[in-house]
């Protein structure tokens, strides 16, 4: 039997922020790839390292040489999105350092998968002004990836994920339908197969938006979040990552 050994890097997205778990935990599209991959009939080592909040360098200079420490066959990473939330962030200087991602990875030996995250901004403040750096990354993003012969799992592009139905209350993050959606396209592009439930369209339109809902939504997750940025700290702050080290994955575990 093959094994795959299959490190997660990233932040909330890959982390699993909005699939919530009835023991307060989460678990998101990463975790249900490693899912996938044992349907597949292969052993499945896993570790998530992936911490909510966290900017592409810390990433990049925490994650990666802990992942690469472990010996993995197979990498997915994603970051950057809570860099284009702040307004002086440096594309450039983004993407200089995903291909340094890729270099490394590459010369591990590990499978890399490249992915973007979903566009959440149709339900966020400011949206054309976050929506127009996402789209740029997104496009430089990919045309980097192809360069360098890597794969690459394209959510900002999908109109239907960025529907409202696949949103958690936060709007801010993929609830449980989309992040099966995902881990649908990441299994899809690695050659895998996935239950086709995970990629049925989410029922529903988008509903109107009442001023007293609008005003508790502030309340309850845009305030703090702006707290958060004046004061310089994080929503993963003091926390540790999720799966730090190998755990077997078992079928319908």
């Amino acid at each position: 039997m093959d094994e795959i050994r299959y490190v997660a890097l990233g932040d909330s997205f890959t982390e699993g922020v909005g699939d919530d778990l009835p023991d307060g935990g989460v678990r998101g599209w990463a975790d249900l790839v490693a899912q996938g991959l044992v349907a597949s009939g292969a052993r499945v080592r896993y570790a998530n390292l992936a911490i909510r909040g966290r900017l592409l360098g810390p990433i990049i200079d925490e994650q990666l040489p802990a992942a690469l420490a472990l010996g993995p066959t197979l990498v997915t990473f994603n970051g950057g999105g809570n860099d284009i939330l702040r307004p002086r962030s440096d594309p450039q200087r983004l993407l200089d350092r995903m291909s340094d991602v890729m270099d490394r990875v590459a010369a591990s030996g590990a499978q890399l998968v490249l992915l973007s995250g979903a566009n959440p901004t149709a339900g966020l403040p400011m949206q054309a002004r976050i929506e127009a750096k996402g789209d740029a990354l997104n496009a430089s993003v990919a045309a980097l990836a192809a360069e360098h012969g890597v794969l690459f799992a394209d959510n900002w592009s999908d109109r239907e994920l960025a529907r409202s139905p696949y949103w958690s209350r936060d709007r801010l993050h993929l609830g449980s339908i989309g992040h099966h959606r995902v881990a649908a396209r990441v299994l899809a592009t690695l050659g895998y197969e996935h239950p086709r439930s995970w990629t049925i369209d989410a029922p529903g339109g988008e509903s109107a938006v009442r001023f007293r809902d609008e005003l508790a939504y502030y309340r309850e997750h845009v305030v703090p979040w702006i707290q958060r940025r004046l004061t310089g700290r994080s929503s993963g702050d003091g926390r540790s990552a999720k799966y730090g080290a190998w755990t077997d994955i078992t079928p319908g575990g």
